[in-house]
């Protein structure tokens, strides 16, 4: 889990982007939308094997 602590001053929109930031980095959007609807393991299989080509 991702946290960032808002610095003395600091206004809430850098503590924002840095947070988004910081997700961006570590890919947990993009996990989050792939976990939005289930995905058979034959379809990730599918998927990965058309991505590496």
């Amino acid at each position: 889990m991702s946290d960032v602590k808002c610095r003395k001053g600091e206004p809430v929109e850098r503590a924002l982007r840095r947070l988004k930031k910081k997700m961006d980095k570590e890919g947990t959007m993009k996990e989050l939308r792939n976990r939005r609807h289930y995905e058979k393991p034959s379809e990730v299989r599918r998927r990965q094997s058309r991505h590496s080509h």
